[in-house]
């Protein structure tokens, strides 16, 4: 079974964040390679491959969630550029983290729109 977790998980994070995935898998070799297999299994194999929310909804929770723990640049990155790879647009994204601010507070909503600005950029998305 847990091989099935694996390589669904695995698949999973390919499809949502692909080479990012990879690379945060990567980075995690040679100080905690567990840690890495538990996101593969449990976050993407369990969670990411549940049948009920789409890829499209999940990645909003997840930017959502990431906003407001603040503190979490590089994991809204690699979410940001996720939630383009399934589909979301940048107007979305904008206004998912606009949506935050009477929630969390402009502090962190200003932070994440600036991801947001690098992402687009990166990407060669043209702001709005």
């Amino acid at each position: 079974m847990s091989n099935d977790r694996y390589t669904q998980g695995w698949n999973k994070l390919v499809e949502v964040d692909g080479e990012a995935g990879q690379r945060v898998i990567d980075s995690l070799a040679s100080i905690a390679p567990d840690l890495g297999k538990y996101i593969i299994e449990f976050a993407f194999g369990d969670i990411y491959s549940r049948d009920t929310l789409t890829l499209q909804q999940r990645e909003l929770i997840t930017i959502s969630s990431l906003i407001t723990q603040g503190d979490c640049a590089a994991q809204l990155t690699v979410h940001l550029n996720a939630s383009l790879n399934v589909g979301i647009t940048p107007t979305e994204i904008v206004e998912t983290i606009i949506h935050c601010s009477p929630y969390i507070g402009f502090p962190r909503v200003l932070n994440a729109m600036n991801i947001a600005k690098d992402v687009f950029a990166q990407r060669g998305i043209e702001q709005l």
